[in-house]
């Protein structure tokens, strides 16, 4: 319910929805205890993912410390105060409490997912949410392209569906495709139900397109070649026997998996040019302030690499980076920028080097868990967590050009798809494994069933 209702709150950017998402965290806290003392047992998850997290939330609680420099008093009393290590600690603050809450929603998530069942009921409402709000975000565009619901007009940024930047809207749509996408790659679709798969991903295809995000095509392009990678090296395609003929038979394995994944794309685009027209995908040619180079993302890169050096270990502070981008701006804090637009650099500006190894080690374990997932014989838990794993794959790769991570919805889905992608066995169904005949006298497949 979360991902729905913060998803349509704006993608909860406001102070008003913030509130009520971080009252939601509460409720599940209390909510939690509840079940703990109903059942005597606490459910906590073991996964290492929610370490980082953690990490991060101590390091901020560290820079509100008064460790800083000496700042002077005005008014009736005056004197030194001493300063807390952030550069702005009610920004810190701030992200602190939204840090909390989304681990919250993270470590409920990854405890109370404990079933097949479960796992089924979250993916599907994920999928079918994708595409509800896909064909929302197609038929506004169509209407109403400035307005979110006919009502709200953004004024500094390109609205797109409920997100006020088209960017987290393309960044959203590159999750909730990779799900369906993994589960038709991994061949854990059953063949009555491939054309719903199918319909869905155009329209979530065609949807992230239409938003214009080039960030959001080139994320697009690297997850599909991503599960390609993925499921087609790792695959065991059936042949002869023989070393020569299965690594024949791998190789047109690998080289289908690579022409449909070009099809996809090209079905997506010509799609998106039916339905959106030309200027739907205008929009990649244009650069962003291509105009005027001091104020684009390459000038931002350059002063966030200045506020890194001046806080190399701990950073500026979680939130801080405004503050801190002005001292080093070449342009005297003109058209000061809130965000790095790369949120690897502004996790180097905010947090510093402790911040960045935190999370390298929430990324690698991420890949290390998922991976192990894939190994599972049950062939709907495969595909989970090979399509989780490509949609957190593709928001990595798109927070190379944007902060996407910065939106809570966005944030909050990035997040249910590494415990998708990760959580244990439980999820799992228990099979047997047994041998079949098929049609064919000379060929046989591995048929998993549940077991009894």
């Amino acid at each position: 319910m979360a991902v729905v209702l913060s998803t349509l709150a704006f993608g909860t950017v406001d102070y008003f929805p913030l509130a009520i998402f971080q009252a939601g965290a509460a409720l599940i806290v209390a909510l939690w205890a509840l079940d703990a003392w109903r059942t005597r047992a606490l459910r906590l998850s073991s996964n290492s993912l929610q370490w980082p997290l953690a990490g991060l939330i101590l390091l901020g609680l560290i820079q509100l410390l008064p460790l800083g420099g000496m700042s002077q008093t005005g008014g009736a009393l005056t004197g030194e105060v001493r300063q807390a290590l952030s550069l702005d600690p009610y920004a810190t603050r701030l992200v602190l409490i939204q840090l909390v809450a989304l681990l919250i929603y993270f470590a409920a998530a990854l405890s109370f997912t404990d079933s097949p069942a479960r796992l089924r009921t979250l993916v599907r409402t994920i999928i079918i949410f994708g595409f509800a709000l896909a064909f929302f975000s197609i038929i506004q565009s169509l209407i109403s392209p400035t307005r979110i619901y006919g009502l709200r007009e953004p004024r500094l940024a390109v609205p797109f569906g409920p997100f006020v930047n088209r960017h987290n809207f393309a960044a959203y749509m590159e999750m909730t495709l990779a799900l369906p996408l993994g589960l038709l790659f991994s061949g854990a679709v059953e063949s009555e139900k491939r054309l719903l798969y199918l319909t869905a991903i155009g329209l979530m295809g065609v949807a992230l397109l239409m938003s214009g995000s080039r960030g959001g095509l080139i994320s697009l392009v690297a997850m599909v070649f991503f599960l390609v990678i993925l499921t087609g090296l790792k695959s065991q395609p059936r042949g002869l026997d023989g070393l020569a003929a299965e690594g024949l038979e791998r190789t047109r394995h690998i080289v289908l998996r690579v022409g449909l994944a070009f099809a996809l794309l090209i079905v997506l685009a010509a799609g998106a040019i039916m339905i959106g027209g030309e200027s739907s995908m205008s929009r990649f040619v244009d650069t962003v302030n291509a105009s005027d180079p001091t104020t684009g993302r390459t000038n931002i890169w350059r002063v966030t690499l200045d506020v890194i050096k001046a806080n190399p270990l701990i950073g500026a502070g979680l939130g801080a980076y405004g503050v801190a981008y002005t001292p080093v701006d070449p342009r005297n804090g003109v058209n000061r920028p809130e965000q790095a637009h790369n949120d690897y650099l502004q996790v180097l500006a905010d947090a510093g080097i402790i911040g960045a190894i935190l999370g390298l080690f929430f990324i690698a374990m991420l890949f290390r868990m998922a991976l192990r997932r894939r190994q599972s014989q049950d062939l709907f838990r495969r595909g989970v967590a090979t399509g989780a794993l490509a949609g957190c794959f593709a928001l990595l790769v798109h927070s190379l050009f944007d902060f996407t991570l910065h939106t809570t919805a966005v944030a909050l889905l990035f997040l249910v798809m590494a415990a998708l992608a990760t959580v244990n066995g439980r999820v799992e169904r228990a099979v047997v494994q047994r041998r079949s005949r098929l049609r064919s006298a000379d060929e046989f497949e591995d048929v998993y069933e549940l077991a009894e």
